[in-house]
């Protein structure tokens, strides 16, 4: 999937990162738990920190479409333009505005709202500052251990998926869920299940939603191999496939994502049915 020619991305969303806190200095491992901690129970222990430093930052400027197209960083600026685009309008019909979250990058180690975070702890959004926060070497990492595919689509993907827990925190999903339990049909899996759905629906318009500063389209439509990659992403990143590959038992009562099925059928609700409605996994009889 690509940007479609003529395209022109303001900078500024999102932010290059470096100098922050690894799990061997300043006390980063007791920042990692309290991040897993807020991501995973939705207790805020950030203020135990007592500070420390953030490092640097540098926004990301301008760019093209064919520098979204080449770089991933701009192509996550590029993104995230995109996905406002799509959930301003769709937000507007319900009672909650979108409020836009900031973007990123870091490599090693960064300081957030939630916590310290290293690259083991992959692509998140900490709700306490509103952030989307990529560790650019997550997809090197899905195709050499899990076997990802890759591609442009399969990030863009990711990228969405966490725009979508953004989504669930200003309508208050993410907050009332209890994400405290496991298991195939718990709270924490609805609410992966439902930011996949959220995914799929913007993958499923952003080839005919047009940028209201330039007038083109995002994106170029999506081809079947650039669906496949995507679809692939999600099946990799199953608690399933996870478990498997890492040689241990796959043992449902333990999920917190869901399995490679449900996150592909998730995804793929939410591209064909593009609806909040198709989306709502708590409401869902069987996950």
């Amino acid at each position: 999937m690509t940007f479609s020619d003529g395209g022109n991305f303001e900078g500024g969303r999102v932010s290059r990162r470096s100098g922050g806190r690894t799990a061997a200095v300043g006390g980063g491992a007791i920042g990692l738990v309290v991040l897993a901690v807020y991501l995973f129970t939705g207790t805020d222990l950030s203020p135990l920190l007592g500070g420390g430093g953030t490092g640097t930052q540098e926004k990301v400027g301008t760019c093209s479409a064919e520098e979204a197209n080449t770089d991933p960083t701009c192509r996550f600026s590029a993104t995230v333009q995109s996905l406002d685009a799509y959930w301003e309008p769709t937000l507007a019909g319900t009672a909650t505005p979108l409020v836009r979250p900031e973007g990123a990058v870091f490599e090693e180690a960064t300081s957030t709202g939630c916590g310290d975070a290293s690259a083991s702890t992959g692509p998140f959004y900490c709700p306490v500052d509103t952030t989307i926060y990529l560790d650019l070497g997550f997809f090197t990492l899905l195709q050499e251990q899990f076997g990802a595919q890759g591609g442009p689509l399969a990030e863009m993907y990711v990228y969405a998926h966490e725009y979508g827990h953004h989504v669930q925190h200003l309508t208050g999903v993410l907050e009332s869920a209890d994400r405290t339990g496991t298991g195939a049909d718990s709270d924490s899996v609805r609410i992966e299940l439902q930011a996949d759905c959220y995914a799929g629906m913007w993958a499923g318009d952003a080839a005919t939603r047009e940028d209201p500063d330039t007038g083109v389209t995002f994106l170029e439509p999506i081809t079947a191999e650039q669906l496949a990659q995507a679809i692939d992403t999600a099946e990799a990143i199953g608690d399933d496939h996870i478990q498997a590959g890492g040689g241990g038992t796959v043992d449902p009562d333990t999920w917190t994502h869901g399995s490679s099925e449900q996150r592909r059928r998730w995804f793929t609700v939410g591209y064909e049915q593009g609806s909040m409605d198709a989306c709502d996994t708590f409401a869902a009889a069987e996950l």
